[in-house]
């Protein structure tokens, strides 16, 4: 089992579930398969720095990437899915530390679902609260502009009389 894809037959007694961890995965420049891509190959598919890859990689948060014979790094598919993934969590202002124990709970396996959905659910609020933040920001940010307006077209008003 990898990061980035877990399976349960909870939705029926032959259906797999997969989890890949974002809503609708973006391309990937390689079919499975043919997937072994350089680190600057990442860098330029994500806009991560190369120094970012290696500290996730360090951290835990990224422990599953391959290596060539020579030692270098070969991300797949699945990486560029993980990385997306990390990406909106960072977003949402998910510390690191959550970030790197959610790893380690798909690392864990199904058995840590509950945790995983818990610490998403969390996430979620979080993200909720800052949305209403933001609404609150950008409805006094429109009445300035409005009343900025207002006063630019009632000077240009009296500045015709």
């Amino acid at each position: 089992m990898t990061v980035m894809q877990t399976t349960a037959g909870a939705l029926a007694p032959n259906a797999t579930r997969t989890d890949i961890c974002s809503a609708l995965p973006p391309r990937h420049p390689r079919p499975d398969g043919q997937d072994r891509y350089t680190i600057s190959e990442v860098v330029a598919f994500t806009g991560l720095t190369a120094h970012t890859l290696r500290w996730y990689e360090r951290i835990g948060l990224m422990p599953h990437v391959d290596r060539s014979h020579t030692g270098q790094r070969r991300y797949r598919n699945r990486d560029l899915d993980w990385l997306d993934f990390v990406g909106k969590l960072r977003l949402t202002g998910m510390p690191v530390a959550d970030m790197v124990r959610y790893a380690e709970l798909v690392r864990e396996g199904e058995s840590t679902y509950p945790d995983r959905r818990d610490l998403l659910e969390s996430t979620r609020r979080d993200v909720l609260t800052r949305i209403a933040e933001l609404q609150d920001t950008l409805a006094v940010l429109d009445r300035k502009i409005s009343f900025y307006g207002d006063a630019a077209h009632t000077r240009e008003g009296e500045a015709n009389r």
